[in-house]
């Protein structure tokens, strides 16, 4: 199965930014589908960006124009760059990719966004 490894996350004003990290154990080209979901206290967990190799990333409304979405296909390293973070930012973060056997999730990294 493979491993990702995420970082990055931390404590920022509102206003600020943060860059997420998630390496994987394998090549990330050779993924079915790939991308973050975040959960916040007492909520469900929520789809942030998603994309299939080589291809555009999807983003949910609510990060639309703030989130970026960066590849390194040798590094085998997705980044999620957040812009313009928001109170309502605040969750962990999990990376995770789709593969034939299923899917894998990253550990998880708390961003809080505080005023």
């Amino acid at each position: 199965q493979v491993q990702l490894v995420e970082s990055g996350g931390g404590w920022v004003q509102a206003g600020g930014s943060l860059r997420l990290s998630c390496a994987a154990s394998a090549s990330i080209a050779s993924f079915n589908a790939m991308g973050w979901y975040r959960q916040a206290p007492e909520k469900q967990r929520e789809l942030v960006a998603t994309f299939n190799p080589y291809s555009s990333t999807n983003f949910a409304d609510f990060v639309k124009g703030r989130f970026i979405v960066d590849r390194d296909y040798v590094k085998n390293t997705v980044f999620l760059q957040m812009n313009s973070l928001t109170l309502e930012d605040t969750a962990v973060y999990y990376c995770y990719v789709d593969q034939q056997r299923g899917r894998s999730w990253g550990q998880g990294t708390q961003v809080t966004v505080s005023s």
